[in-house]
């Protein structure tokens, strides 16, 4: 694809995400102190599970509508994009809605499946909503990993704590509050719920996804949907890789800037690409309402609210966001989708500032 030349203003988008490109190594193999969320959990859990790769140079892209307006770096490039593979759980979440396969968010996960996970007095009031929206305080362990690695994780895009020093310690074990009551970001429930909806499918989240987002979006053969080595499970007669909603541990979803943006220019149209409806608007909608305990956090995707998030764009936009830094930014004013691969957490409110004003001018 031939990139539009890049005027003053995008060109300085360009410069300024070179200059301030993540820190992360551009190879784990040579140099793997650098590289991952693994490294910050105590052991045994901070080890890999599934493959990594090296990843590219500071890229992205932006779209008004279905026009290209700049784009820099390799945003052709296949890369992991930890943790906006939440957001595409949300998505697959929505295709089981729209096809009735989860017709009430608030139904218990086991009164619908039962005997994988969810059927203990703590864990059997847990709904679909509580695990979409990070409150579900599932208990247990999953792929040899327990969900205490992550009690009082902190990500630098969450609100700061009033006392941030009365916080203990990452993977401190921490007492069980009611689900639905207390929201904690924690990947491993985030791959009880990756498990979950396999099972409601009825086998693997990487076929559903090629069926109903990759194939109608025309998305390249590039991605793929990483699972771990000891990720293997059987649903009816079928056995395949669950696989994670982000590279915690390594796999999750390895994808292109341009594919990114092509997912976020169907959900910026609610829902429909060339004519197809590939995701309901109602889906869509629902995943923007912010939860009433974490209300810059939807149903796995990061909102703006009050401007809390990034201060200098819209209260209305939202995120996918990535560890490393990975962005995927939608602003419905402007009818825009910006994909940030690898930019430094720090820079990305300014990153984004600097977006709006080179499409507004």
């Amino acid at each position: 694809m031939t990139a539009p030349t890049l005027n003053e203003k995008w060109q300085r988008v360009a410069d300024y995400a070179a200059r301030h490109e993540s820190e992360w190594s551009r190879d784990p193999e040579k140099d793997s102190s650098h590289w991952g969320i693994h490294l910050n959990d105590p052991p045994p859990w901070n080890r890999l599970l599934g493959p990594v790769f090296d990843r590219g140079p500071a890229s992205g892209l932006v779209f008004h509508r279905d026009e290209e307006l700049a784009r820099w770096g390799t945003p052709e490039r296949s890369d992991l994009t930890f943790s906006i593979a939440k957001e595409y759980l949300a998505l697959l979440a929505g295709v089981a809605s729209d096809r009735g396969l989860l017709p009430d968010l608030d139904a218990t996960v086991a009164s619908q499946l039962p005997g994988i996970g969810f059927d203990d007095p703590h864990n059997s009031a847990i709904t679909w909503r509580h695990l979409l929206q990070q409150t579900s305080e599932w208990r247990g362990e999953i792929f040899e990993i327990s969900d205490q690695v992550d009690h009082y994780r902190r990500l630098s895009f969450e609100p700061a704590p009033a006392d941030p020093s009365s916080i203990p310690a990452k993977g401190t074990k921490r007492p069980a509050e009611t689900p639905g009551t207390y929201y904690e970001y924690n990947d491993v429930r985030i791959n009880q719920l990756s498990f979950a909806l396999a099972n409601l499918f009825g086998g693997p989240l990487p076929e559903v996804f090629d069926e109903a987002i990759a194939k109608p979006l025309g998305l390249s053969d590039t991605w793929h949907w990483h699972g771990y080595e000891n990720s293997w499970v059987t649903v009816g007669e079928r056995r395949f890789q669950s696989v994670p909603g982000g590279s915690h541990w390594g796999g999750g979803m390895r994808i292109s800037a341009a594919d990114q943006a092509l997912i976020g220019r169907m959900l910026n149209t609610g829902g429909s690409f060339n004519g197809q409806q590939v995701l309901s608007t109602a889906w869509i909608n629902e995943m923007r309402k912010p939860s009433a305990i974490a209300p810059f956090y939807g149903l796995l995707v990061w909102l703006n609210t009050n401007q809390t998030m990034f201060p200098s764009v819209p209260a209305n936009a939202w995120f996918g966001v990535g560890a490393g830094s990975s962005i995927v930014a939608h602003f419905p004013d402007q009818e825009l989708v910006a994909v940030i691969r690898w930019i430094k957490p720090d820079a990305v409110n300014d990153m984004l500032a600097l977006i709006l004003d080179a499409a507004n001018n």
